[in-house]
């Protein structure tokens, strides 16, 4: 079984949140897992507050919150030295 890099963006559907949505389905690669959740279901809104997420959009990678997203909007350059895009 081929190994896959878990992605979920956290989003309220926000516009913000729409163009971090597209910057991740552009740049995942074959081996990523893309998943989109929505922050306005309660199950979805605890799991983003056990990551440590406190603010939307933001982007876990394999269980860890991205390092854009700890306080500040998602960035690129960031986004993709934590290995989004990059087969596993």
């Amino acid at each position: 079984m081929a190994m896959k890099r878990k992605i979920e963006v956290f989003s309220a559907g926000c516009p913000a949140c729409e163009d971090t949505v597209q910057l991740v389905k552009r740049i995942a690669c074959p081996s990523c897992e893309v998943s989109i959740l929505d922050m306005n279901e309660p199950t979805v809104a605890k799991r983003a507050k056990s990551l440590g997420v406190r603010s939307v959009p933001a982007v876990v990678m394999d269980g860890k919150l991205a390092d854009c997203c700890a306080g500040r909007g998602p960035d690129e350059a960031v986004l993709r030295a934590a290995g989004l895009g990059r087969a596993i």
